[in-house]
């Protein structure tokens, strides 16, 4: 017992809470990113968002959210449910909601890739920045999904700029802009990618363990694969640290912290079946 402002604290209470305030802030960063991505989608499709666009307009909204809907599937499956509870209607359910979450997140990483593909087809412009500001019909990229009027208060920054375009929108911006806008794209690819790899990984070994033959081998080669993999989403982690924004760090960081939750129920329940 730990003692807090003077009152008995049980220590494994304290994790719990922990654990789900996490949980918490992952589920409102769903409205966060929702906002971002709406603000950017104001600009990037002057017309209105298609409906074949949604899932690139509002890819890391979408994403997140079936994101946070597999980590409770996952705490379930984990810790919450015992293992005869997870039978019938339940089993089906939960497997429903992943099976949703899964098209969702795959669907996510086509948007990553889309996204991706689009901050790269770019197209020299011919007049000034200050020359196509006169008209008032173009945006100014400033960062990744942010994107101002291109005004006579701003094109004058430019200077004498090579400006680039976007071919599929009256955005533009200088190439050095464009090409940090590029790196980041290409992160948000590699991660997205990568959390495939892991969920896969734990799906699997999930799977494994309600049969009963998640054997200490297995685990052993799994946490080898998994180790890899975060250093891989921590590096990115990082990298949006550094040249990217708070909202994607911190949102990197909750899912690495949540994961390693999912990670110590899977191992302590691993290890209390095999003690059985």
């Amino acid at each position: 017992m730990a003692n807090l402002a003077g009152f008995p604290v049980n220590r494994y209470l304290l994790f719990r809470v922990f654990k789900y305030t996490v949980y918490l802030l992952l589920a409102y960063n769903v409205y966060a990113f929702f906002v971002e991505n709406h603000a950017a989608a104001g600009a990037v499709f002057a017309d209105g968002v298609q409906l074949g666009k949604v899932i690139e307009a509002y890819n890391d909204s979408i994403d997140t959210l079936a994101w946070v809907l597999l980590l409770l599937v996952f705490e379930l499956e984990t810790f919450v449910l015992a293992d005869e509870r997870i039978r019938g209607g339940v089993k089906w359910s939960l497997n429903a909601i992943s099976a949703f979450c899964y098209l969702f997140i795959i669907y996510s990483f086509y948007g990553y890739v889309a996204e991706m593909l689009s901050v790269t087809d770019l197209a020299p412009v011919a007049r000034g920045a200050c020359d196509l500001a006169a008209s008032g019909d173009w945006k100014l990229v400033v960062e990744q999904d942010d994107y101002v009027p291109l005004a006579a208060q701003n094109c004058a920054a430019l200077g004498d700029a090579q400006m680039l375009r976007l071919m599929d929108a009256m955005v533009v911006g200088d190439a050095a802009t464009w090409s940090e806008i590029e790196w980041l794209a290409w992160v948000d690819v590699i991660n997205a990618g990568t959390w495939l790899l892991v969920v896969f990984i734990l799906a699997f070994e999930v799977w494994l363990q309600l049969r009963q033959q998640l054997s200490d081998r297995i685990m052993r080669y799994g946490q080898v694969v998994k180790v890899l993999l975060y250093s891989t989403l921590l590096l990115c982690a990082i990298y949006w640290g550094v040249n990217g924004s708070f909202l994607d760090f911190w949102d990197a960081f909750l899912w690495l912290v949540a994961f390693f939750f999912i990670e110590l129920n899977l191992f302590e329940w691993q290890a209390e079946t095999s003690g059985e």
